[in-house]
């Protein structure tokens, strides 16, 4: 096998099989990073003398080449090869010669890897944010497509008050802003560039450290080369934990779906083609898509407490434990995309029913606002609240079903605008530009 630490031995082949694991797997998504690493590496190389400019002209446009066929998933770790820094290692210097041999010059797979999964997981979080953008604007039209159409409240799971659909999207919708303040400390802690802190110690190589950040379009770096290998695992947990806040405002939609679609509330449906049947029971549509939604969200909520119990007893510096956080958060990212996917899709179609407070047992929704009207019109809101109790017991409530909330947020007030305006403002906060511009400079520089 080839590896870039080869002093002339063999490894035992068990011993190999179970320290490489899923490493190579895993290094495919990390395979156009790695090469945007080196493409910034070797730039700076070039600058402080370690490499010549004869050099960088033929590595640059090689690189280039390698990294347009891993963004076309042509990419491939051969047999026998350890991981995605050997490979790239050893096609340069297929191509290009002994320039390829020089290209490791004061960096380790140690802050190689750092750096692929910082800009991996800083390009998938910014595909995320858009796809939940996309899932709040459409809550946030939903909104206001059904505002006026009420549907029950619940507390304990027992008919409370007067809801709404404008306030059951909306609810969705704001919430994934708070999900996006949890995943934007997770990109802040990923826009840091890892690079050049080595095997953790640093370098007695002149690196400049700030050059590579602005190549690759880092906000600042860990200064600290110690620190920037603590930083691995940690990176993950936290944009775990906002993976998983998103996570969460999905599993919970999802959870409302399967309770809404049911016979028993029939508040939303389904168009057939979205639902499946039973193998018995010629009746049934079943919201196996929400069922799924729910289940696939539930275990990215589990990710931050996976990654945790992997790197919480660990001391500083580097340890091979690390490597399994990959196959952790690497994967996750897919899931929740599709998770986000198939969210926008189903509440595409979902239709709702605006006859619900038909049903007479929804007419004890009202009782609190029956009991504020009588307050306004001067009775006190104890005596109001045990005279429409007593009513109620004795079945001779008859409440007027209108409703006249106006304060912000209610039923009559959504302040969708302000909740748009929200969001807005933390989507200007990720800066995405910024980055893009500078990764779309250092490819161009390489052609």
């Amino acid at each position: 096998m080839s590896k870039l630490w080869n002093k002339g031995f063999a490894v035992n082949q068990l011993i190999e099989d179970f320290t490489v694991g899923k490493d190579r797997e895993m290094d495919l998504f990390l395979a156009p990073y790695d090469v945007l690493g080196s493409m910034a590496h070797i730039t700076m190389l070039e600058s402080i003398n370690l490499l010549e400019k004869e050099d960088l002209k033929v590595l640059l446009p090689a690189l280039h080449e390698i990294y347009q066929s891993a963004k076309a998933n042509n990419f491939t770790i051969e047999e026998g090869v350890e991981d995605v820094h050997s490979q790239v290692e050893m096609l340069l210097t297929q191509r290009v010669g002994e320039a390829g041999k020089k290209i490791h010059s004061g960096r380790s797979r140690n802050d190689q890897v750092l750096v692929d999964l910082k800009l991996f997981m800083r390009a998938e979080i910014q595909e995320i944010v858009e796809l939940t953008h996309q899932l709040f604007s459409l809550l946030i039209e939903k909104s206001e497509q059904y505002k006026d159409t009420l549907l029950p409240g619940y507390t304990h799971l027992q008919v409370a008050m007067p809801s709404s659909f404008g306030l059951w999207f909306g609810a969705y919708a704001e919430s994934l802003i708070d999900d996006l303040h949890v995943l934007h400390s997770g990109y802040k802690i990923c826009n840091q560039n890892p690079l050049g802190s080595a095997a953790g110690y640093g370098s007695s190589f002149p690196l400049n450290r700030q050059m590579t950040t602005d190549l690759l379009g880092f906000d600042s770096m860990n200064y600290n080369v110690v620190y920037a290998q603590m930083g691995r695992g940690k990176s993950e947990k936290i944009v775990g934990f906002g993976l998983s806040s998103v996570a969460a405002t999905l599993g919970k939609l999802a959870y409302d779906v399967c309770l809404y679609m049911s016979q028993n509330f029939n508040f939303v449906s389904l168009p057939k083609e979205l639902t499946t049947g039973s193998s018995i029971m010629p009746h049934k549509k079943n919201p196996d898509v929400f069922e799924l939604l729910r289940s696939h969200c539930n275990k990215i909520q589990g990710l931050p407490a996976q990654i945790l119990l992997m790197i919480n007893n660990l001391p500083s510096g580097y340890f091979r434990d690390l490597q399994l956080v990959k196959e952790l958060i690497v994967p996750a990212f897919d899931d929740l995309k599709n998770c986000l996917n198939i969210t926008l899709f189903a509440i595409e179609h979902m239709t709702v029913n605006p006859e619900i407070l038909n049903d007479q047992k929804y007419d004890l929704l009202f009782s609190v606002d029956e009991v504020n009207r009588r307050v306004l019109e001067g009775e006190t809101f104890r005596d109001a609240y045990l005279n429409v109790g007593k009513e109620i017991m004795e079945g001779k409530f008859d409440p007027p079903k209108n409703v006249a909330h106006t304060h912000e947020g209610s039923i009559g007030n959504l302040c969708n605008d302000k909740i748009v305006e929200k969001f807005d403002q933390l989507l200007n906060d990720f800066n995405f530009q910024k980055t893009e511009k500078a990764i779309q400079e250092l490819i161009s520089q390489s052609i």
